[in-house]
């Protein structure tokens, strides 16, 4: 199926007689016949459910939507963003590990790594994604255990090259890891370009209509971890919590990234994102495909319009011809970004307060991403715990203004911005 009828017909075919739409499971718990029957399931001998703390048929079902999106084998769905990020970092990389980063990633996420992971043991360099590949090659370590980065950065707008950190990352044995949340599996597939895991903020354009926050971790089931088994020995050695399953060797290279996420790390952390909210992302997915070259076709208008503007004093947004990531969107977007700009205007960060005050139509929110126009001042507010150097290495100016572009009539919006800015 090409990708807009997965959006609609993808992870759940219904039988006979049975629920068109993707059916709720709000259960905490399965009933069984036996006690062997369940066993088989805590031996991880068998498919099921018995708590929702780990799975739910539900979530499932609408995981199973995004990995054929991706074009990935296998996923799970997590309560936010942010625990897919972790998830996907922590079960490959443990105390004493190293993982490579790009700097230029959403305030939450950096902090996430700098800070918190790091107080668990776990240590990260943080690169640009414009680095030399002599800087590239000098930031792995040999405990270096994943690379990470955003196809587009939350809200730099730096386009990653996947390819190149690809290469880098395969030549010391360790995945890649891609935040796809801005560009969505309608307009960029990171595993066809060599990337491994596939992350997504469903809260965003997946949901689309700032209802529900969600997760989503997507294998694309190529990463050979037997190969690389001194590495990865969560994935190649006995997990004694499991009487001694070994992941990579019973699930494959296609099962056993997210089946030890699941049954490890959703088992103890219990991350898990509710079955409602899953079912409201299934709603917004649908129309993904419908909504996503609207979204970057009123964001490319709205650029240009303001990259004309006499009190705009610069536009980064990688669908303009000149911007410096134009070419690598065209590799990778050929079809459009993302709706989201980031641009400054003459008298920084007072003319950017004042600006955003006068909108009418685009509203001030920390989100960004769905069916309304918002705009945000990352400096005051997401990268707020950022120090001003940080905030540069992060493609985060403290002028920057962060708009995401709706899909209302384009009109309307620049109207608004007209009025604000004069």
């Amino acid at each position: 199926m090409e990708r807009e009828t997965m959006c609609i017909q993808a992870g759940y075919e219904p039988k006979n007689g049975e629920s068109r739409m993707i059916p709720i499971i709000q259960s905490t718990t399965f009933k069984y016949d036996t006690s062997e029957d369940m066993g088989k399931l805590f031996d991880l001998e068998a498919a099921g459910y018995f708590y929702t703390r780990l799975q739910n048929p539900t979530n499932d079902m609408v995981a199973a939507k995004l990995a054929a999106l991706e074009g990935g084998t296998a996923g799970m769905l997590t309560s936010s963003g942010q625990a897919a990020n972790f998830f996907s970092i922590f079960n490959v990389a443990n105390c004493g590990d190293h993982v490579v980063s790009a700097s230029t990633i959403y305030g939450g996420t950096f902090n996430l790594f700098n800070v918190t992971m790091r107080k668990m043991g776990i240590d990260f360099t943080f690169v640009s994604p414009d680095c030399s590949d002599e800087e590239l090659e000098q930031a792995f370590r040999p405990n270096t255990k994943a690379v990470f980065g955003e196809t587009i950065a939350n809200p730099a707008l730096t386009v990653f090259d996947i390819e190149r950190f690809a290469k880098a990352a395969h030549a010391h044995g360790v995945p890649l890891i891609i935040d796809n949340t801005f560009a969505t599996p309608i307009n960029c597939r990171p595993i066809e370009w060599g990337a491994d895991i596939v992350t997504h903020s469903t809260t965003k354009y997946l949901d689309g209509h700032d209802v529900a926050v969600g997760g989503a971790i997507i294998d694309g089931g190529k990463f050979d971890w037997m190969a690389h088994a001194d590495k990865f020995p969560g994935l190649t050695t006995p997990d004694d919590s499991y009487h001694g399953i070994t992941y990579a060797e019973k699930f494959g290279m296609g099962g056993a990234f997210i089946t030890k996420c699941t049954a490890q790390l959703m088992r103890d952390f219990g991350s898990i994102q509710a079955p409602m909210n899953a079912f409201f992302l299934n709603l917004g997915i649908e129309s993904l495909a419908v909504r996503m070259p609207r979204h970057c076709e009123n964001a490319q208008k709205v650029a240009e319009f303001l990259q004309a503007h006499e009190k705009v004093a610069w536009v980064t947004y990688p669908g303009l011809p000149g911007d410096k990531y134009y070419d690598l969107a065209q590799k990778y977007m050929p079809n459009g970004t993302c709706g989201v700009i980031s641009f400054g205007l003459h008298g920084g960060r007072s003319a950017a307060e004042a600006f955003m005050k006068r909108l009418k139509v685009a509203m001030i929110a920390t989100h960004v991403a769905d069916a309304h126009t918002c705009v945000l001042h990352p400096a005051n507010s997401t990268h707020r715990q950022l120090t001003d150097e940080e905030l540069i290495a992060g493609g985060v100016g403290p002028d920057l203004i962060r708009l995401s572009v709706g899909i209302e009539n384009v009109n309307d919006i620049i109207s608004d911005l007209a009025q604000a800015l004069q």
